[in-house]
């Protein structure tokens, strides 16, 4: 704010506006000793609140007395010559100037009225001003600009030029000249409407968004890159182009502020509802890999609080992050309320599907499906053999092999999933999955409890792994018997970066997890294991692999990753060294320890009592299952689902594979953008 000067219309007329004329005055020379802050408030007096104000002082005198400033303390004491008397004191080396004395002093004499803030004051519309110029404005508005016109004895500039008003009102508008034809049709319009058409036509233009979304974006901090030490690029255009499209709809301000702040927490929320909310995603992200998450995280936090104080009231509220604000009435504790409100929420990507993408996508998918029906038809014939023949002698022979290696797991449902910051949530399908904050070193606690646990597909777990014990076998409780082997299925998920199975999100290994230790207790005490085994594991540097085996070592530094295969389902066997039965929790502890947060985004834990030294398979557990099976009690959906499992690995049809394979990375990808995403009712984050 400005101190109005002399002779400005507020010195003309003889008014004085409190938070124009008055408060910054208070602000800059007096609020230090005389203000919000209790610790250094002198003599009692609080110039910031008018009944502190117009009351009594510990010495008992009144710095203001509205509608008297000769008997105004405040008045003597900034009008004083003596350097023990006058205010500010000199050595404060921050004197009054005489102009803003006597605007104090016409303020008391007016009554001392105080405002609120603006950005805590409804909206008054103010009375329309009488001009003396009748004839010279068009509108309501005009009157306000020829009364200030009047008041500084100024005159009103000539009417504009055709030609010159079409640029002006085009470049104020879109930001860009007018294209001559558009030009020369409003000068040659000779109907009484013309200048109205000309603006109703650049309202419609698209570029009316363009223009002026620039002004909110530039409040949002809107950009295309993280900031920091890499300053990698980002996809958070679609909320660029939200603020564009909700300006150029003339969205109401109401709505475009909800859905900005919680459109996600809407009833039933739209995808642009839901992509509105990356106002809040517009700040900086590190990506560097020594750092904390957290640490950063929490910059953010606080760098959304200053930002909506700023767009929404108008309000710079950093001060109150470390001391009760000086100049606003906001209290210490109050920052951190709001902060808690924008605390209490995720940080997801969404895709922002697009409609030639979603054609191109929905063509190559019905190709893909159509080669996949096709694959029994290429399956290689032989000679003089009948159609059909060679797949089903093949495929008895396949399920021959498999069945003679296939393992019997058991799927273990978690009694109990737990993590320090990670929410674990327990699915349906026995699996876990993690989602919230995640640190450099996450630890994981999954519980199991012996009990007859259902797999999926409906069938109970086998009874090699979870018997029955006790005298009433029917009623008596469970227990664990003889498990030789647990088997840890790192799964994708749509809700991971790059689908998982990891929950990293640091640019290079996106996706990727690195599980540093594996640890198995039974009734709280470590169960020995002797090998560990994989489907896939990332090589390192110098050809080193990260296996399995390596989370089982005891060094928190190596450990099993699966880096560069994102997306996909991978599988680990930990065997142990002696088998196991026990009647108490089976409970296993995972620690993901990285100069870079690396947890398992979701998995799945199963386990066998196969005699035999068992090692990882890629094939799914149901499908094991299913291979276990007596050949007479398959149904007819059973050997669908065998046969078509079979097709997917069977080495005759390689290539008809590699032609689908092609296709499949063909799938283009839609664009993501950043959004905010409350968090779960049952996981609230504290602060």
């Amino acid at each position: 704010m400005v101190v109005a000067a002399a002779g400005s219309p507020a010195r003309a007329e003889g008014r004085v506006e409190f938070l124009r004329d008055v408060r910054p005055i208070l602000a800059g020379h007096c609020f230090k000793c005389h203000g919000p802050d209790e610790n250094q408030r002198q003599a009692g007096l609080r110039l910031d609140v008018r009944e502190s104000a117009v009351g009594e002082t510990d010495s008992g005198q009144r710095a203001i007395v509205p509608g008297q400033p000769d008997e105004s303390e405040l008045v003597r004491r900034i009008f004083a010559d003596d350097e023990f008397e006058i205010m500010p004191p000199p050595d404060a080396k921050h004197p009054l100037a005489p102009e803003q004395k006597r605007t104090l002093k016409a303020w008391i004499a007016a009554g001392a009225p105080y405002q609120p803030h603006w950005a805590f004051a409804a909206p008054a519309r103010p009375a329309v001003p009488e001009v003396r110029r009748n004839g010279w404005p068009r509108n309501p508005l005009d009157r306000f600009v020829l009364a200030r016109l009047d008041a500084e004895r100024l005159s009103p500039a000539p009417e504009a030029g055709r030609h010159t008003l079409v640029r002006r009102v085009s470049l104020d508008l879109t930001g860009l000249p007018p294209a001559p034809e558009f030009a020369d049709e409003f000068v040659h319009d000779e109907s009484p409407d013309a200048y109205e058409k000309l603006i109703n036509r650049l309202l419609a233009s698209p570029r009316y968004g363009e223009r002026w979304a620039r002004r909110w974006l530039d409040l949002a901090r809107y950009a295309d890159t993280n900031g920091y030490e890499k300053d990698r690029p980002r996809s958070i255009w679609p909320y660029r182009d939200w603020v564009i499209a909700a300006l150029n709809a003339d969205k109401p301000f109401d709505e475009f502020t909800i859905e900005q702040l919680a459109g996600d927490m809407l009833p039933g929320a739209t995808r642009d509802q839901r992509i509105a909310t990356g106002f809040h995603r517009n700040t900086m992200i590190n990506e560097e890999g020594g750092i904390d998450p957290l640490e950063f995280r929490y910059y953010a936090v606080v760098d959304r609080i200053n930002t909506t104080a700023t767009a929404w009231l108008g309000l710079t509220l950093g001060c109150a992050q470390c001391h009760t604000h000086k100049y606003d009435p906001v209290p210490h504790v109050e920052y951190y309320r709001m902060l808690a409100f924008l605390n209490n929420a995720d940080e997801p990507e969404i895709d922002v599907p697009q409609p030639d993408l979603s054609a191109r996508r929905e063509e190559l998918l019905a190709r893909i499906a159509a080669l996949e029906a096709d694959l029994p038809r290429r399956f290689p014939a032989g000679a003089g053999t009948a159609p059909g023949e060679p797949l089903d002698r093949v495929f008895d022979d396949w399920i021959a092999r498999e069945r003679a290696e296939a393992v019997e797991w058991t799927v273990l449902r978690p009694a109990a999933a737990t993590s320090d910051l990670p929410r674990l949530e327990i699915l349906d399908d026995g699996s876990v999955l993690a989602s919230g904050d995640q640190t450099k070193r996450d630890v994981y606690e999954v519980t199991f409890r012996a009990s007859r646990s259902r797999l999926p597909g409906g069938s109970e777990g086998g009874t090699g792994v979870i018997a029955r014990t006790g005298p009433a076998r029917q009623a008596g409780p469970t227990a664990f018997r003889n498990i030789t082997a647990v088997r840890l299925e790192a799964l994708p998920d749509e809700s991971l970066p790059r689908g998982g199975p990891g929950r990293t999100d640091y640019e290079g290994p996106r996706g990727d997890f690195f599980l540093s230790e594996f640890v198995v207790a039974a009734d709280g005490r470590p169960v020995r294991l002797a090998r560990a085994s994989e489907t896939y594991g990332k090589l390192g540097i110098g050809g080193g692999a990260a296996a399995a085996a390596l989370a089982i070592d005891g060094d928190p530094h190596t450990g099993w990753s699966t880096s560069g295969r994102e997306g996909e389902r991978h599988v680990a066997v930990f065997n142990l060294a002696e088998p196991l039965s026990t009647a108490g929790p089976l409970s296993l502890t995972m620690i993901f320890e990285r100069h870079y947060a690396a947890g398992l985004g979701r998995f799945r834990v199963s386990v066998t009592s196969d005699p035999r030294d068992v090692g990882a398979r890629a094939t799914p557990v149901e499908i094991e299952r299913l291979l276990l099976s007596p050949a007479e009690r398959l149904s007819a959906d059973d050997r669908e689902r065998l046969q078509a499992y079979f097709l997917s690995v069977a080495p005759e049809l390689a290539d008809a594979r590699q032609e689908i394979d092609e296709l499949r990375k063909q799938l283009p990808a839609y664009p993501t953008t950043m959004v905010f995403r409350e968090r779960p009712p049952d996981h609230p984050r504290p602060t």
